[in-house]
């Protein structure tokens, strides 16, 4: 039975970093195998081999519920409990870090420039499921972008289950301009506070859009 435990927005992730300006990672050592199977559960875990029959003590990689289990242990006890980290990939007191594919400072937040490379090499895409990837990838930084569903609509569209694939130019302008838009993404602020919020929004036939802004700064923005 799958785990109904949600796992955190990352824009909930983002607004806890409010006000930090040094920042760490850390790196738990073989993070799953540090959670131990109950007792009466590990003969579910059982497989067999030409080397004979194994059983996981531990909790092992690939399991339906691993992920939830986890992130409910570090949400909970993380700070309470002996959890080991590998030294060699934790980073102390940096002024900026890698989290997520987003690169986060005291200024902001922006996109990891290594994403911002995959973008731009990212080629035209020739089937249904190639576009529903770029447009996977697009989605997951739309809050950078302004209008992005009307930008993105004829690939949205064009990935939809029954659709005839037709490249138009008016795909390929949509594309362009979303490859575009994700290598300038501008740095967004993090919020500060409960003061000084401002929403612009605008609305046409085709889409709704929005931005948050606080002390003249974009938070984020939205479309739909």
């Amino acid at each position: 039975m799958r785990n109904k435990y949600p796992l955190p927005w990352i824009d909930g992730l983002f607004d806890q970093l409010q006000g930090a300006c040094v920042f760490s990672k850390i790196d738990l050592r073989s993070g799953y195998h540090q959670l131990r199977v109950r007792s009466e559960d590990v003969p579910k875990t059982a497989f067999r081999t030409k080397y004979g029959h194994y059983e996981f003590l531990v909790m092992s990689f690939g399991l339906t519920n691993a992920p939830t289990a986890f992130m409910e242990l570090m949400n909970k006890t993380l700070r309470d409990k002996q959890l080991y980290d590998k030294l060699k990939k934790c980073e102390f007191w940096l002024d900026k870090v890698s989290f997520l594919g987003h690169v986060v400072t005291k200024d902001g937040i922006s996109v990891d420039p290594r994403k911002v490379d995959v973008v731009s090499n990212w080629r035209r895409p020739n089937t249904m499921t190639k576009i529903r990837s770029f447009l996977g990838l697009a989605g997951y930084y739309r809050w950078f972008i302004e209008g992005f569903f009307k930008i993105a609509l004829l690939l949205t569209r064009l990935s939809q289950k029954g659709v005839k694939f037709e490249w138009s130019n008016g795909c390929e302008r949509s594309f362009q301009e979303l490859k575009n838009k994700l290598v300038t993404t501008p740095i967004l602020t993090i919020p500060s506070g409960s003061r000084g919020f401002v929403v612009y929004s605008d609305a046409s036939h085709q889409g709704l859009g929005c931005v948050l802004m606080q002390h003249g700064k974009v938070v984020a923005y939205a479309s739909r």
